[in-house]
């Protein structure tokens, strides 16, 4: 289960290259936004936050059984950095993953997270052989948990109040896509 991002994965729309240090202040743009930190464990962060992040993530370039790949997502049309988005091998014996991502505010409702996770689930499943690739959301989080509907990906749990996530209960959806399922959605295209 061996990859590396050696050059940029291309979609329609967008390139999908690793991240970089000078990508801080695109990142900062949105990460600092109160209504993209709302559903994550952090809060909104500063620039100093973001470049300490980015220290870790632009070492997530390749993997060697469990790890992390980090993306950025960089429009073609203007070259602009929109989002930051994972696939991580939770489980390499048992060939499970899972997606993530952050999407800046201002280009939600365009596609670009559904076009970006596809090229995410065609890595894990056809580059790293995943037999299984799940996402979480907040159920608050509509935009999210639509995404992983339109990618086919099926809801397995919905989880009530089984933390507490920034004074309140939390709850999430839990969807995940199985290596089969995929393959036939490839064959329906």
């Amino acid at each position: 289960m061996k990859y590396e991002i050696t050059k940029p994965v291309e979609t329609e729309r967008l390139l999908l290259r690793p991240l970089e240090e000078s990508d801080a202040e695109a990142l900062h743009a949105y990460q600092s936004l109160p209504e993209v930190a709302q559903y994550h464990h952090w809060g909104p962060r500063s620039l100093g936050d973001v470049r300490a992040k980015l220290r870790e993530w632009t070492t997530m370039r390749r993997l060697d059984g469990e790890g992390t790949l980090a993306f950025a997502a960089i429009t073609k049309a203007e070259t602009r950095l929109i989002g930051d988005f994972s696939l991580r091998v939770t489980d390499a014996a048992a060939r499970q993953g899972t997606i993530g991502y952050n999407l800046h505010p201002d280009v939600r409702g365009r596609g670009y997270a559904t076009e970006t996770c596809r090229a995410l689930l065609r890595i894990g499943f056809e580059d790293l052989g995943l037999h299984r690739i799940f996402a979480c959301c907040d159920v608050r989080n509509t935009a999210s948990w639509r995404v992983m509907e339109r990618l086919g990906m099926r809801r397995e749990a919905h989880f009530r109040e089984h933390a507490l996530f920034k004074g309140g209960w939390d709850e999430e959806f839990y969807y995940a896509l199985l290596e089969d399922e995929w393959r036939q959605q490839a064959v329906q295209a």
